[in-house]
């Protein structure tokens, strides 16, 4: 695995030097973090929900990838390969080179007047405002909802934007729920919809959903899935986010019975000087019976969870943020130690680079 992410490494890089004469561009991101869990987990995990910035007292690297991106107008190809804890959170139902894999995809524009596009491969989720590079999200940290929800996925993707970006509507065949190989014994493949309005440069609102099946096909269920977001630019210095997630789940194969999973989100980001901002999460997330997030406890998962970050942008593309936040549960869950606590709090600092 090690000697064939080597090669495709070696081979981005080597193709880089004459990049720039044939319509490809090369771009990287790489995000260093130090993250402390004041519950000072004996495993140095953070909490099972928790993918990116999962490590406890240590510098680690979260994610670091470098791209190659072509594009000539009719065709578009996206390669990038990563590394970091990010990928080995994430990426544990992959074999092989393809947990390296952040991105692999070919498009193909099907109209000569309009944007609509055909991509096949791998690419970044439809669900969710909250990506894994962090430089692009408002906080440094991802709300639950966004780490338990896919990161990933890998099928077709037929992709219509208006020509005045108002509108951006996507259909999506998917292999399943964040997956690159679908599950073992499983032969249903998944789908989803994706519909963005952006009225103005300032409002964007958006709705997106997954249909498909959990477990082998001798006792799979159905998954529903549906997320709605919006992003307002109140001010030319205050912006909100509020986003809802609601999801369904079959009880037993062909039941009618289901449980439900929601979590309700927002986010505040003031950039107070040109090169400073501060923002603010509140969120909590509701999973009674281990749709996505199991727990031992009779009532399942019920957890808010409280953020605020400083954000300095050292650079065009360069970030440094510090966070702080906290996690409280209706039930034990958290570890401390050789027990477990209601309660978890942490403070992280990063520094990400884009170029």
């Amino acid at each position: 695995m090690k000697h064939s992410l080597l090669i495709i490494i070696s081979a981005l890089a080597s193709i880089s030097s004459y990049a720039q004469n044939t319509g490809l561009k090369v771009s990287g991101f790489l995000e260093a973090y130090y993250g402390y869990d004041f519950n000072k987990p004996s495993s140095n995990n953070r909490p099972g929900f928790v993918y990116s910035h999962n490590r406890h007292n240590e510098v680690n690297l979260n994610l670091g990838l470098i791209k190659g991106n072509y594009d000539n107008g009719n065709i578009r190809a996206n390669l990038a390969v990563m590394a970091g804890t990010y990928s080995n959170a994430n990426m544990t139902a992959e074999t092989g080179v393809l947990k390296n894999i952040f991105e692999a995809n070919a498009g193909l524009k099907l109209s000569k007047n309009q944007n609509l596009w055909v991509y096949a491969g791998i690419f970044s989720s439809h669900i969710g405002f909250e990506s894994a590079i962090s430089k692009d999200n408002w906080v440094l940290t991802r709300n639950i909802s966004s780490e338990n929800t896919p990161y990933y996925e890998a099928g077709v993707k037929l992709t219509y934007e208006s020509n005045n970006h108002q509108w951006l509507l996507s259909a999506l065949y998917l292999n399943g729920w964040q997956r690159i190989t679908r599950q073992d014994g499983n032969n249903q493949p998944a789908g989803g919809l994706q519909f963005t309005f952006k009225p103005t440069d300032k409002i964007t609102l958006n709705y997106s959903n997954y249909l498909g099946t959990k477990g082998p096909d001798s006792a799979r269920v159905g998954r529903y899935y549906n997320n709605f977001y919006g992003i307002f630019q109140l001010t030319k210095t205050l912006g909100l986010t509020l986003g809802f997630d609601y999801g369904i789940q079959q009880q037993t194969k062909g039941s009618a019975e289901y449980n439900s999973v929601f979590s309700p989100v927002a986010i505040a980001r003031y950039q107070f000087k040109p090169k400073w901002a501060l923002a603010g999460r509140v969120e909590y997330y509701n999973d009674e019976n281990g749709v996505i997030i199991s727990s031992p406890h009779f009532e399942g998962f019920k957890t808010y969870g409280y953020s605020l970050n400083i954000d300095y942008n050292a650079a065009a593309n360069t970030i440094v943020r510090l966070e702080g936040k906290t996690y409280n549960s209706k039930d034990a869950i958290f570890e401390q130690k050789e027990d477990f606590v209601k309660h978890n709090a942490t403070v992280t600092a990063s520094i990400a680079i884009a170029f």
